[in-house]
């Protein structure tokens, strides 16, 4: 299973960021993906928590031909042409496309960490994933869904902020 991440938290030629998050997967479906299931779109507070505007998140399972490096590339080049640009660390965006999981796979090199490094601590993503793939299992700790989300801190708050059409 290939596991995309989507968020935004800023405004963009495309409208809100939960229009932006829609208008990324249906760049997705035009550059070749398969978007097998996509999840509602989800309201959190950033994290590292700071006074940045609300993100908006939401995940999608994907299939593809391209490999781990070629799908890389291709979600940078979707996010520089919805305005992304990156400066700061953790700084507000327009658009941000994560590789999540790519497969299986685990990859662990300078330009590329699969699964993301950080996915288990992030209620933002495991939410969204468990609405689409509750079968999901962490490639490296071999953790399920619930078991990772049951160990997410208290204050990472994840609400439904558009439900995804039946």
């Amino acid at each position: 299973m290939i596991i995309i991440g989507l968020g935004a938290n800023l405004p963009s030629s495309f409208g809100s960021p939960p229009e932006t998050l829609m208008a990324a997967l249906q760049e997705l479906q035009s550059r070749g993906l398969e978007v097998v299931h996509a999840s509602s779109v989800y309201e959190t507070s950033p994290v590292p928590v700071s006074d940045q505007p609300l993100y908006y998140n939401a995940v999608a399972h994907v299939r593809t031909e391209l490999s781990m490096q070629d799908l890389l590339t291709l979600l940078h080049i979707i996010e520089e042409e919805f305005g992304r640009t990156r400066v700061i660390k953790d700084e507000p965006r327009i658009l941000d496309l994560d590789l999540l999981a790519y497969h299986q796979q685990i990859i662990l090199q300078p330009e590329i960490t699969v699964p993301h490094p950080r996915m288990h601590e992030r209620g933002f993503v495991l939410v969204p994933l468990q609405e689409i793939a509750p079968e999901w299992t962490h490639p490296e700790s071999g953790d399920d869904l619930q078991t990772l989300i049951d160990a997410l801190p208290s204050d990472q708050e994840v609400r439904v902020a558009l439900k995804k059409a039946a």
